[in-house]
């Protein structure tokens, strides 16, 4: 019962830090994710700020031409050597207005049609992240002291019909950057700077002084210019980043979290296997010294008594000897001859089993010698043909003519109880057969059978305890001596049924003489 707990106690133990470990894993595992993902939004911010700062250069009286911003963008987007948004895998850019409607936009087309971007703030796909974030313009003030918005008008020249002439032709286009340019960076900057003419510094309406309105829309009615403010105002800024890298980064690492979860898992196991066959052979162990000293004690109890066996038997020959004398004395009455022989009867049977207990008590020290088996059983059949001629038993010999390495002693003693208990067996003018036979080059087999009643299957393996008999007359040993005589050899006994009647004792594992 303790060893059942202490194993249980070291088995939850090995499952808990496997769990702890896994559990560790786990977390490091969406750690390192979350901060992929911090990166890639640190990496919005970085680029919004770029376009905002753009923007703010470009701005002149709340407002930004179209045609100016949308380059910047592209260059932006497809400016790979462009320091500011280096490595950022940019994939497309837009700015939108407060109905979430695209103002200006570059690269690949963004679906707006999933208003859960707006709501969220950002929406990861597959292959790209999509993340909105407001434009920072800084703070802009009309001379009423309420929000100038910055406001993203179409190309120029589809307004300067609207412009006074006084404005007319003086933001000329401007004129694409030179395309053999070897840095981005002057392509962005050459974008960025004023237009010739244009007034640095503040725009007037930022500094309170005029109204917010651009001049060369002063043509518009005010309706019609809300109406353009509510369209092309900025509001926020739409980023759509490559998660190349985030896939990337994520896979290595969830690659080394496996190959950690898988050597957890090893360890765990290996070292659950590794205490259970320490505890085996802990027990065993505790198995083999409390087994010697039962077989010491055994050892002991064995010589006691085969000692008081030996001492037992000269009384018991002093009690026969004159109960003898008794049965034979002139003029002794027949109730006194009678009880004199009932009691030579019994001595006889206590003596017989005093000697099959010496007999196997006695140590089995095999001598090894090479046999031909059929001379030693015939030999042992002489010995038992009373027996057999009183009972009117046929008894067969049969099988291959073999020689086989055994103690010769021993064979006999093994084969004589075999055959005295087929004997017993069978009823007047049974049968019994002895076959020998190879099963291999090296090894044979030796079968006593008979057509007696048989063994049950429920007793096979007990018939060859001591004491243990099915016979009226049998004492339990004999059996139980074969068995010692064949394990002592190296062979194996069984006993199997007789078709269609009787048992079979087969001997197998026999060496073959070479």
């Amino acid at each position: 019962m303790k060893i059942a707990r202490r194993n249980l106690v070291v088995y939850g133990l090995l499952a808990a830090v496997w769990a702890l470990v896994v559990t560790w894993q786990l977390e490091e595992h969406a750690r390192i994710t979350n901060a992929a993902k911090a990166d890639l939004r640190n990496r919005a911010k970085d680029i919004a700020n770029t376009v905002s700062a753009c923007i703010r250069g470009m701005r002149f009286r709340g407002a930004v031409l179209q045609e100016r911003l949308e380059p910047v963008l592209d260059e932006l987007v497809n400016g790979r050597t462009n320091e500011l948004v280096k490595s950022s895998d940019l994939i497309s850019i837009a700015l939108l207005n407060a109905a979430g409607e695209p103002v200006a936009s570059a690269g690949r087309p963004i679906d707006f049609g999933q208003k859960d971007i707006l709501q969220e703030g950002e929406r990861w796909g597959r292959k790209t992240v999509t993340i909105v974030t407001p434009v920072d313009l800084g703070t802009s003030l009309s001379s009423e002291g309420s929000t100038n918005p910055t406001v993203v008008l179409p190309p120029l020249r589809g307004l300067t019909n609207n412009a006074p002439e006084s404005f007319r032709g003086r933001f000329p286009r401007r004129p694409p950057p030179d395309s053999q340019d070897s840095t981005t960076s002057s392509n962005l900057a050459a974008l960025t700077a004023p237009f010739p003419g244009e007034p640095v510094g503040p725009p007037p309406e930022e500094r309170g002084s005029r109204p917010r309105r651009p001049p060369w829309l002063r043509g518009m009615d005010e309706k019609e210019y809300q109406s353009l403010v509510e369209q092309r105002a900025l509001h926020a800024l739409v980023l759509a980043l490559s998660t190349d890298a985030f896939e990337t980064a994520r896979a290595n690492d969830l690659r080394l979290r496996w190959i950690i979860f898988v050597l957890a898992t090893v360890s765990a196991l290996g070292s659950s296997l590794a205490w259970r066959n320490l505890a085996k052979s802990a027990d065993l162990q505790i198995r083999l010294v409390r087994a010697s000293e039962l077989n010491t004690h055994l050892k002991e109890m064995n010589l006691a008594a085969a000692g008081l066996a030996h001492e037992t038997r000269n009384p018991l020959n002093i009690i026969r000897g004159l109960a003898q004398m008794l049965s034979k004395q002139p003029g002794s009455p027949p109730e006194v001859q009678r009880k004199s022989r009932e009691i030579i009867d019994e001595a006889d049977k206590v003596a017989a089993q005093l000697n099959e207990f010496i007999n196997y008590s006695r140590p089995r020290e095999v001598r090894r010698s090479v046999l031909a088996l059929s001379s030693v059983v015939n030999e042992v059949v002489r010995a038992l043909t009373y027996d057999l001629e009183e009972k009117k038993i046929k008894l067969e010999v049969g099988g291959d003519a073999l020689r086989i390495e055994a103690d010769e002693q021993l064979l006999r003693q093994a084969l004589f109880n075999l055959l005295l208990n087929a004997s017993q067996a069978v009823d007047e003018g049974g049968e019994i057969q002895v076959v020998a036979g190879k099963r291999n080059g090296t090894e044979a087999s030796l079968e006593v059978r008979d057509n007696g009643p048989g063994v049950p299957p429920e007793r096979r393996t007990e018939i060859f305890k001591p004491y243990f008999t099915t016979q009226k007359k049998g004492t339990g040993l004999g059996l139980a001596v074969v068995q010692q005589i064949v394990l002592a050899h190296g062979w194996e006994i069984e006993c199997l049924p007789n078709v269609p009647r009787g048992a079979i004792f087969r001997i197998t594992h026999l060496k073959v003489a070479v």
